[in-house]
């Protein structure tokens, strides 16, 4: 019997494998793992990031009959469970961002120029913008770093949470105004 090499396909044709193979799970576990964990470390830090991540890919295997299937990337979708968990540590994730609001600014600064200046840029505004997604409502913060940290499309973020795409606009403009005049009306990545 000759096997063939295993194709990277769409994430929907390796849901519906795990039905009968559970093991063609762990394929979107290898996919998706990495940048789950860097987008809920962002929020919650380091320590609960891998429990999350572990906690995310559990609940999805459990729910991947009722995956829909007409949906080739499960990007969104495990997006949305793992923001449904952040949920729970809404509390912890709110903490955080009180203490980097309390937290002194790291003076040191390395090289190359450009890593300097985004560096300097936004320690001078970490502060800021830490209170500001500290006050914002739990929805409009899902919704901004989806886009923002998870890099998200606006459908997407609205598939990831059960929303419509005109709320997911609506949310994410609020949080940027919000967010924008926390920071003084200015935006930290445009040079003067």
């Amino acid at each position: 019997m000759i096997t063939q090499p295993a194709v990277r396909g769409a994430d929907a044709d390796l849901v519906r494998a795990s039905w009968t193979d559970p093991e063609a799970f762990a394929e979107l576990f290898d996919r998706y793992s990495a940048m789950l964990y860097r987008y809920v470390s962002r929020r919650l830090g380091p320590e609960p990031a891998e429990d999350l991540v572990g906690e995310t890919f559990l609940v999805a295997f459990s729910r991947r009959k009722s995956y829909d299937l007409a949906y080739p990337d499960a990007r969104p979708w495990l997006f949305g469970i793992l923001t449904k968990l952040v949920s729970r540590h809404h509390r912890s994730e709110a903490a955080r961002y009180r203490a980097l609001l309390r937290a002194p600014v790291d003076a040191e600064v390395e090289s190359p120029a450009d890593r300097v200046a985004a560096g300097v840029t936004a320690q001078a505004v970490r502060a800021e913008l830490a209170g500001a997604l500290a006050a914002l409502p739990a929805k409009d913060r899902d919704v901004l770093l989806l886009i923002a940290w998870g890099d998200l499309t606006y459908e997407e973020a609205a598939r990831a949470l059960g929303i419509p795409v005109g709320t997911v606009r609506s949310r994410l403009n609020r949080g940027r105004r919000k967010v924008r005049a926390a920071l003084g009306d200015a935006n930290p990545m445009e040079e003067e």
